[in-house]
């Protein structure tokens, strides 16, 4: 019977807003004759194209090239140059409530206009300009970079259009403070609108827009939320062109900031974790010698479900336990834990061998989030005189026994039992071995066997894993400086690091005089 039980699985369209006319100088703004969409509706009834709701805004998502502080591109990629259906045209909104790009046409249904069909004006940055009086001046001038290219700018009257308009490639967002929050009509606070925005784009870089005389507000927003805040009255280009790339630059940097705290949060917990799977051994009166290794596999940077534990109870027995929850993640990390927590809680109430896996697998079924999660399990309770042991395996490899003048050997294993969790009313026999009176005793999960031997691509195995321990122990290798040897030679021999966690627990009589 195959003593390792890790075969089991473990679980846990589009509408596009169409293209615009190519970008006008003020000279060259004339209006341009609409043309039939072919649905059999007129061009002043056509709807505003709804595109889907964004997931990461395109500043924050790396799809367009940084801006340089200086007022134009840190690079113009190919991607820049390439005409993207959704990404080429600035819209405003007309007073019917049609989007419009900024020369005041409406594009057609498939998104083409009558003299630059099939072309369109590469842009780096896209602006969402939210205010309530698209039918007057407009408040934003037009905006080109350094390099000439325009500003792509698409306003929106109330925040229901915005959110419409919120779409992949927008990189920041200009409000105008004076716009009501919907509603909340009368409402005292006067941010309110600020706070709507920031809870519909959390992920945007966003400017508040405040009157002269309402500077105080203006700081106010940034403390709320905002990359910045500009008069009305004092807008131009370059102010504006300026201030949309320093805010974009800046949530960059907020987004990276905030990415590097949450993993560092993470390392934290997933270090708290596996400080619960690996606790301090109770073994006070004991004349054993106890030594422990532990290496997390970080190939995935996942953590992993290894975990070990040995007490001594008052009748002077030692308990010994290893075992691998399958998967990786903080779930199944958290699962050893409580099953570790749970053993040791078990053994100390006088519960072993069957009795005990039986109210593990119990606690096991209760506490995994999946039907198809299962963890391995090792047991060895030794008796008082340390001459004899009884053994216990659910699905686990056999432990190692080494004793002088004799070959490293496995303990048998005709009587392994399945993992945990895989059959409703399992049973696991206990085995009697004979240790002697000076013995090593090693207990190990499976990321010990599994690593790769060199280009072959075969696995050492455990018949690799003996071979390599007796050769260990004939250079004189013992206790922590023979554990930290072969988990060294396993990542040797598997050309770099495991791909999952190495758990090995050592237990030495060693005779006295």
């Amino acid at each position: 019977m195959v003593p390792v039980r890790r075969g089991v699985p473990c679980s846990r369209g589009r509408r596009g807003l169409g293209k615009g006319p190519r970008a006008r100088g003020p000279s060259e703004r004339t209006p341009t004759p609409p043309v039939p969409s072919g649905g059999g509706k007129e061009p002043g009834t056509m709807p505003v194209p709804v595109p889907r709701q964004r997931a990461i805004p395109a500043a924050e998502g790396g799809q367009a090239p940084a801006a340089s502080l200086d007022g134009g591109p840190a690079q113009d990629s190919s991607e820049a140059r390439t005409a993207v259906p959704h990404a080429t045209d600035p819209h405003t909104t007309d007073p019917s409530g049609n989007a419009t790009d900024r020369s005041g046409t409406s594009p057609d249904r498939t998104g083409t206009t009558p003299e630059r069909a099939g072309t369109a004006t590469p842009t780096n940055l896209t602006l969402l300009l939210i205010e309530n009086d698209p039918g007057g001046s407009p408040i934003v001038p037009d905006l080109l970079d350094q390099s000439g290219k325009p500003i792509r700018v698409r306003t929106a009257r109330n925040l229901t259009e915005a959110e419409r308009l919120l779409t992949d490639d927008v990189h920041c967002i200009l409000l105008d403070l004076a716009l009501p929050a919907p509603g909340r009509d009368g409402d005292a606070d006067e941010l309110a609108v600020l706070k709507h925005v920031l809870e519909l784009a959390p992920r945007h870089a966003v400017l508040a827009l405040t009157g002269a005389d309402d500077t105080e507000r203006g700081a106010e927003a940034v403390r709320v939320g905002a990359q910045d805040y500009l008069v009305r009255d004092e807008l131009d280009g370059r102010l504006l062109g300026r201030a949309i790339r320093y805010a974009v630059e800046r949530k960059r940097s907020e987004s990276a900031e905030r990415r590097l705290a949450e993993g560092r949060l993470r390392a934290q917990e997933n270090r708290r974790l596996e400080r619960g799977l690996l606790p301090t051994p109770l073994l006070e009166g004991s004349s054993l010698r106890f030594a422990a290794r532990y290496r997390p596999g970080r190939s995935r940077a996942l953590l992993g479900g290894d975990f070990y534990d040995v007490v001594r109870t008052p009748d002077g027995t030692v308990h010994a336990m290893i075992g691998d929850v399958c998967g990786h993640g903080p779930d199944e990390a958290a699962l050893g834990v409580e099953l570790r927590i749970a053993w040791r809680a078990l053994t100390l109430a006088g519960l072993c061998g069957d009795q005990l896996l039986s109210t593990l697998q119990q606690v096991l079924e209760h506490e995994r989030a999946d039907d198809e999660i299962f963890a391995t399990l090792c047991t060895v309770d030794i008796a008082p005189d340390g001459r004899r042991a009884g053994l216990c395996l659910a699905g686990h490899p056999s432990p190692l026994l080494a004793r002088p003048g004799l070959p490293a050997r496995l303990l048998p294993y005709d009587n392994n039992g399945p993992a945990l969790g895989l059959l409703p009313g399992a049973r696991w026999p206990r085995m009697q071995v004979e240790l002697g009176a000076e013995w090593s005793l090693m207990l190990y999960t499976d990321g010990l066997i599994e690593g790769r031997v060199g280009d072959t691509g075969e696995r050492l195995g455990q018949d690799g894993m003996v071979g390599m321990i007796r050769r260990q122990l004939d250079e004189g290798l013992r206790g922590e400086e023979l554990l930290r040897t072969a988990v060294n030679e396993v990542r040797h021999l598997n050309g770099g690091e495991l791909t999952d966690d190495v758990a090995v627990l050592l237990l030495d009589r060693v005779r006295t005089a």
